[in-house]
């Protein structure tokens, strides 16, 4: 239910330490991409910690400019040094909705991922998609929060039986000084990031915060010792500026 994501994190030894950090303060699942170019430091950063692999759930995502979402999940195993993905995404729908999951359904068949999911997907995607799928996507992975709160859309996922996941959950950080954020986080005696993860994982979700910083890491991970109220979670979801949406994008950026 909560993952590191390692977007915008350089290959290298920053995000190694931030895999391995997070490992270590007790997360289990790490959220990479094919587009985000630091595989190999994820892989790195899972060795590093000595957690072991069976332990972790690692997700990486299909980079749809591409061709074969099969060959590329081969190219991800080896940069990730594992034998196998637990989580393959097609990481927006770019050309279509559709055309991506047959690769990715072979990806599944051939044993290079345990279960394949979406990201980005709006409700009308994912009804197209739905249709064609041999197998089903476990996961929809669209930017949540407060104040991204597509009601419509994480309803529609889950009468399909689909987990919706959070990223930026924080708002890569603008949502941290919202002044009904920090109100909440001070009558509630946690830190602005935990109420906000708080506030997603009340909604099912789970959540994918990033950070470099150990100290931070360690804080986003320490959200499952409280509950925020129903008062609570009501004031939060009353920031929501997307009229409670069915798309996942405000706008496509392909």
């Amino acid at each position: 239910m909560l993952a590191l994501g390692v977007w915008q994190v350089p290959d290298g030894v920053e995000c190694v330490n931030a895999v391995r950090w997070a490992l270590e303060l007790g997360y289990r699942h790490i959220d990479t991409a094919q587009a985000y170019g630091n595989e190999e430091s994820v892989g790195k950063g899972l060795r590093d910690s000595g957690v072991p692999r069976e332990e972790v759930y690692i997700t990486t995502k299909f980079y749809p400019g591409a061709k074969d979402p099969a060959a590329e999940a081969q190219k991800s195993l080896k940069r990730l040094g594992v034998d196998r993905i637990d989580l393959y995404i097609v990481h927006w729908p770019q050309g279509g909705p559709t055309w991506a999951w047959p690769g990715m359904e072979r990806a599944c068949e051939q044993g290079y991922t345990r279960s394949i999911g979406i990201s980005n997907y709006s409700v009308s995607e994912l009804e197209e998609l739905l249709p064609i799928a041999s197998i089903p996507p476990v996961v929809n992975q669209v930017q949540f929060s407060p104040f991204e709160y597509r009601r419509a859309l994480l309803e529609a996922c889950q009468r399909r039986n689909v987990a919706v996941e959070a990223y930026s959950p924080l708002g890569t950080g603008r949502h941290l000084s919202n002044e009904t954020v920090v109100h909440i986080a001070q009558r509630v005696g946690r830190t602005p990031a935990q109420v906000l993860l708080r506030w997603g994982l009340q909604q099912g979700l789970i959540v994918i915060p990033k950070s470099t910083h150990r100290e931070r890491i360690e804080e986003n991970g320490q959200v499952f010792d409280f509950e925020l109220s129903d008062e609570d979670v009501l004031e939060l979801s009353a920031c929501d500026q997307t009229g409670g949406t069915d798309g996942a994008r405000d706008r496509p950026w392909w």
